[in-house]
């Protein structure tokens, strides 16, 4: 007896290092395969108010895990009845999957945005190695917080500068608006770069605020728009008032921000500049965020009657407190599980898990930085106002160009406005050639290193005004093959002057020496030149690019690429392409596949005896829709709750009433119960429902095996089913019952 024991230990202590394992080696790989992109990401988040909003969702992310983490543990241990080839059919969607994700990534890494596609793939990466190493339940109750990480994605410039134009206009007509309206004297105007608003005071002194981008309120509505889907997701009530209160949150955010912007004026008109712009920034950012978050919630409770923290269910009289001495992992009468039990290790698992960490392996040791890594760089970035830096950082000589050594401008207003470390140009002559510009940016950040195409001609279009430009290509180049180097071209011709004007820039990184100290920057690299003639145009892309290619090969890579990277970024659009059909015609082969076995089943069915349909019949049943409650006992529900919340009934009855709210019989079901109708087919359930209709009882025990041997021969099938978070044992028929003609469903309704 004592040596049983010992082995059942043994082997308990072997299926949780398993499951350990399983669950380790999932955030291990996917945070060691995406390590650069999240600290970019991150580096960013942390110094660019544009993308703070990203530090949220870890958080967002851990406490979803762990409001699901009953729900995990039901699941991840419960042994699906499956048949193997449905399984097979799971593993090769998981497999496929990562592939998917595989081939996404180093598809973007050839590509001028490559953090884009890598984020992409984030979360079509951990899908699959959730259905790779756990089962489709699983996966279902991850797969809020899985496509949660979307907003890992950083928004497209193109967007942010096309909501923010948008709201800053609107937020300043609005601000003004209401000023004026109360009598301050204030003007608004249009100028370039954003609206402006003046405001006068009493001493006849006057103040110019711009209403930019960063005081637009797009960043805050961002972030507001990730606890407002949050929120959403945790409340406990009907689909409708979850759309509704997401619709109801954007423009509260956007009525926060006018709020912001008035109230920054009206300090000012009373007090000072200096105490007015303080009390925009204190009312910026995240405090916008919380407020608007706090007022959703209140709106959530006060309008729409819903509650985030809902009552716990009802502790079961017939749940046994000591669970380990249960023969069932589950309460026979309420269906929760009471005990967790791991399945037993198989050599499938420890496969799977060596195969998933000797790929990952594989791909990290030949994977390559995201921006091109370059060797120290001669530069010293000392002070915003430091001395020029030198030209040892650029060659001398390229392609018949020469650079030219009395030309060094470092541009520090610009700096200022794009918030980056240094903007230098240098000037490469040539003798009967174009003269060559070429314009270096520092940043700390890779959001600070705006686009060309963005700034001069999306951000104009989607303020509402003209382009100064006229745009006549744009298009990719690649520079370098190993490592891949991705250069863009833009060629443009400003209305006014009508001179052309050629720009091919890309983005690297590079080591710099700040204050005394190494640190690894980004950099925006872009030549410039004004060809005299638009027929010359062709000749000079060819010069530029040449031009460029030296000045990449001068920055010397650190890390090369190997030949599998290289032809796997280079195919990756094909492989992409070739993995998503592969992916989709399995889908769909598990759909028909499933449709044929209920319709297979159904046959089988048709030949039970009767007692057994009647069995079955009782399964299928106990899933479908009850009744809905009747009015009179809303009301009547409504009523009570209010009267228990003011505390309007006598003493006694108030606590008759209390406690009636913790009882399971039916009529405290109707009276307290209303929002959670959805029935599902737990033991206790059956039971009742063939009591119903077959007008024999049935002995749970004898229920429970007879439901185990028709989920063996795949009938019905085992699942674990979702009630406020607590894990319950219920069962679902796997039959493709014929649905009731709408006469025959028009009576039963009468």
């Amino acid at each position: 007896m004592q040596k049983a024991l010992q082995t059942q230990a043994t082997h308990h202590n072997q299926s949780k290092l398993t499951l350990i394992a399983k669950v380790t080696s999932i955030t291990i790989v996917t945070v060691a395969l995406f390590a650069q992109d999240l600290l970019i990401l991150f580096n960013d988040a942390l110094l660019s108010e544009a993308t703070s909003y990203i530090l949220a969702i870890p958080i967002i992310f851990t406490y979803l895990i762990y409001r699901k983490r009953k729900m995990l543990k039901a699941t991840i241990t419960a042994n699906t009845s499956e048949p193997p080839k449905t399984k097979r059919l799971y593993l090769t969607i998981g497999i496929l999957l990562c592939t998917l994700a595989i081939v996404l990534y180093w598809f973007g890494s050839y590509s001028f945005t490559p953090i884009e596609y890598h984020l992409t793939a984030l979360p079509f990466f951990i899908t699959g190695l959730t259905l790779i190493l756990f089962n489709p339940q699983t996966l279902r109750q991850l797969a809020f917080p899985i496509t949660f990480l979307a907003f890992l994605i950083p928004p497209p410039a193109e967007i942010l500068y096309s909501i923010g134009a948008t709201l800053s206009t609107l937020s300043a007509q609005a601000s003004h608006t209401i000023i004026t309206a109360i009598g301050i004297p204030a003007t608004l105007t249009e100028n370039l770069a954003s609206p402006e608003i003046t405001v006068t005071r009493p001493d006849g002194a006057s103040q110019i605020f711009s209403v930019d981008i960063a005081c637009s309120g797009i960043y805050s509505l961002i972030g507001f728009l990730i606890f407002a889907v949050f929120i959403t997701y945790i409340i406990r009530d009907k689909p409708w008032k979850k759309l509704a209160l997401l619709l109801l949150g954007l423009p509260l955010i956007y009525l926060l921000n006018i709020t912001r912007i008035t109230t920054m004026l009206l300090i000012y008109y009373q007090f000072d500049v200096e105490l007015a712009l303080q009390a925009f920034h204190l009312l910026g950012g995240w405090m916008l965020i919380f407020l608007g978050t706090l007022l959703l919630l209140l709106a959530s409770e006060k309008i729409f009657k819903t509650q985030i923290f809902t009552q716990p269910i009802p502790k079961c009289p017939k749940c046994n407190p000591q669970p380990n001495k249960t023969i069932e992992n589950f309460c026979l009468k309420c269906g929760r599980i009471l005990k967790i039990h791991p399945p037993k290790p198989t050599k499938q698992d420890i496969i799977k898990i060596i195969a998933i960490t000797l790929s990952t392996t594989l791909i990290i040791f030949t994977q390559a930085p995201v921006f091109a890594l370059t060797q120290n760089i001669s530069i010293d970035i000392n002070t915003p106002y430091g001395p020029a830096p030198s030209a040892k950082i650029l060659p001398i000589t390229i392609n018949g160009y020469n650079l030219h050594p009395n030309f060094t401008y470092r541009d520090t207003e610009f700096e200022k406005i794009a918030k980056q470390d240094m903007a230098i140009i240098y000037l490469y002559t040539g003798e009967g050639k174009e003269p060559l510009f070429v314009a270096i940016e520092i940043a700390s950040t890779r959001s600070s290193l705006h686009r060309w195409e963005t700034c001069l001609i999306t951000w104009r279009i989607q303020k509402g005004w003209q382009p100064i430009v006229h745009q006549i290509d744009l298009r990719d180049a690649p520079l370098l093959d190993n490592p891949p180097i991705i250069a863009r071209f833009f060629i443009f011709q400003h209305l006014k002057t009508n001179e052309t004007q050629a720009v091919l820039y890309w983005y690297e990184t590079a080591i710099f020496k700040v204050n005394g100290t190494q640190q690894q920057k980004y950099v925006k690299i872009s030549l410039e030149a004004f060809p005299s003639d638009t027929e010359d145009i062709e000749t000079l892309e060819d010069t530029m690019l040449k031009v460029a290619k030296e000045i990449a090969q001068y920055w010397q890579p650190i890390k090369l690429w190997s030949q599998i990277a290289l032809l796997l970024s280079l195919n990756g659009d094909k492989l992409v392409a070739t993995t998503t059909t592969i992916l989709i015609a399995v889908i769909i082969i598990t759909l028909v596949d499933r449709r044929r076995t209920r319709k297979t089943n159904y046959k089988a069915y048709q030949k039970l005896s009767t007692p057994n349909k009647q069995l079955i019949d009782a399964v299928h049943q106990s899933t479908k829709p009850t009744k809905h409650t009747p009015h009179n006992l809303v009301v009547v529900h409504r009523k009570i709750t209010a009267k228990l919340k003011q505390n309007r009934f006598p003493k006694t009855l108030q606590t008759i009433l209390e406690q009636a709210k913790t009882k399971t019989s039916p009529i405290t079901s109707l009276l307290f119960k209303r929002t959670d109708n959805k029935p599902i087919a737990t033991l206790e359930n059956i039971a009742t429902t063939y009591k119903k209709t077959s007008g024999k009882p049935i002995r749970k025990q004898k229920l429970l095996e007879w439901l185990r041997q028709t989920e063996n021969i795949g009938l019905i099938t085992s699942s674990i089913s979702n009630k406020q978070d607590e894990p319950i044992q219920t069962w679902k028929p796997q039959i493709a019952f014929p649905k009731k003609p709408s006469t025959q469903a028009s009576e039963t309704q009468t």
